[in-house]
C-alpha cells in the first residue's frame, strides 16, 4: 500500500503563484495526495510503502524552456510531467517509489482559468491531478485512454468539490 503521507515536495520558482493564490503550495500538495490516494491506483502500484514526487510552480519562461528542451515544442504549456521511472516496475516494498516531477506554468494556468471562468485554485488542482496521473502511466493519446483518464480525473476532482473540467460550458 502507498504510505498514508506521500513525500510531496513543492517548489515555488514563480512568486506570482503565492501572490495570486496564497495557499498554492497547500492546494498543489493536497491535489497530489488525492491523486495518489485513489484506491485502485494504489493497488496497481503494488507493495509500495513510500512515494516521493516533486511539484514545481514555475512560470511560462521556465515551462517554455522545459517544453522546448524535452519535447521539442518551443512554447509554454500548462503542465508537464517528468516520470522518475516506471511506477509498475518490480521493486521491494522498502524501496521508495520516486514518481517524478509535475511542473506548472503560472501565466498559462491563470490565463486558462480566466478563459474557462474557473478559479485558479480549481484549475491548479485539476492540472496537478492530471500530471500525477501521467506519472502513474496514464495518457490521453488514444481516445479510449483519454476517456479513461478524464473519468478518473473527474472522479478525483469531484471528491475535492471541483466541477467536471471536461463538461462543456455555455
Amino acid at each position: 500500500m502507498i504510505h498514508l503521507e506521500p513525500a510531496i515536495e513543492v517548489s515555488v520558482l514563480c512568486r506570482d503563484w503565492e501572490h495570486q493564490l496564497p495557499d498554492a503550495v497547500d492546494v498543489a500538495r493536497e491535489a497530489a495526495r488525492r491523486g495518489l490516494a485513489t484506491g485502485w491506483i494504489a493497488a496497481a502500484l503494488g507493495p509500495v510503502r513510500e512515494v516521493e514526487l516533486s511539484i514545481v510552480l514555475a512560470d511560462d519562461a521556465e515551462q517554455r524552456r522545459l517544453n522546448r528542451d524535452w519535447r521539442g515544442i518551443d512554447r509554454p504549456t500548462n503542465v508537464l510531467a517528468f516520470a522518475g521511472g516506471d511506477p509498475r516496475a518490480q521493486r521491494s516494498a522498502e524501496t521508495p517509489l520516486l514518481l517524478g516531477d509535475v511542473v506548472l506554468a503560472y501565466e498559462t494556468v491563470a490565463r486558462e482559468a480566466a478563459e474557462q471562468r474557473k478559479a485558479v485554485a480549481d484549475h491548479l488542482r485539476h492540472l496537478v491531478v492530471h500530471g500525477v496521473l501521467h506519472l502513474l502511466g496514464y495518457d490521453h493519446v488514444e481516445p479510449g485512454e483519454a476517456l479513461a483518464m478524464e473519468r478518473l480525473e473527474t472522479s478525483i476532482l469531484a471528491a475535492m468539490g471541483v466541477a467536471d473540467p471536461y463538461r462543456a460550458t455555455m
